[in-house]
């Protein structure tokens, strides 16, 4: 039996949930690039971990576990995802109060979700992966079950589809 003072025992699914909690939220985030779908998905696989807990808190590594969960779910979710239901990016009203400047950064944000939503749902889990949560190739390939080589293919082609659009965006401003 694990005692409290033992440290190497597993964490409660409480305590593991407000710690990794909003870190995952995050993760989904940058991958659906929709606040809400995320904190859906995280609560669809907390609530399957949940009732799993005896079993995945002896993972070796549980928050990698429960982030490959997430992943999941969202590659899943993407498959389902209706074929008429788009996100839009609607500009916020910014009224006379907000900040210089603040429209180009909204604008720019926009411009570059709309370039991630072109993106198959796993070229933009490798780019979410690589350059926001800073993991190698071999780490991603291990969590996509793909080999290093695939996962660096993923990673091109998805720069090429962001540089293309930037370039077309561009050449449309300049058109104006």
């Amino acid at each position: 039996m694990r005692t409290v003072d033992d440290p190497t025992a597993a964490p409660s699914f409480e305590s593991f949930v407000l710690t990794h909690g909003p870190e995952l939220v995050a993760f989904a985030r940058r991958l659906t690039m929709d606040h809400h779908r995320a904190e859906d998905i995280v609560q669809d696989v907390l609530a399957r971990i949940g009732l799993a807990w005896s079993r995945v808190s002896r993972v070796d590594d549980v928050r990698a576990y429960v982030f490959k969960a997430v992943l999941n779910d969202f590659l899943s979710w993407r498959r389902r995802l209706s074929s008429s239901e788009r996100p839009t990016a609607e500009l916020p009203d910014l009224g006379p109060g907000a900040a210089p400047g603040i429209e180009d950064v909204v604008v720019r944000r926009d411009e570059m979700q709309e370039a991630l939503a072109l993106l198959p749902p796993v070229q933009r889990a490798v780019l979410v992966l690589r350059y926001y949560h800073d993991q190698p190739d071999a780490r991603i390939a291990a969590l996509l079950g793909c080999r290093e080589t695939t996962v660096r293919s993923h990673a091109r082609r998805a720069l090429t589809t962001l540089r293309s659009f930037r370039a077309d965006r561009t050449s449309e401003g300049s058109r104006r």
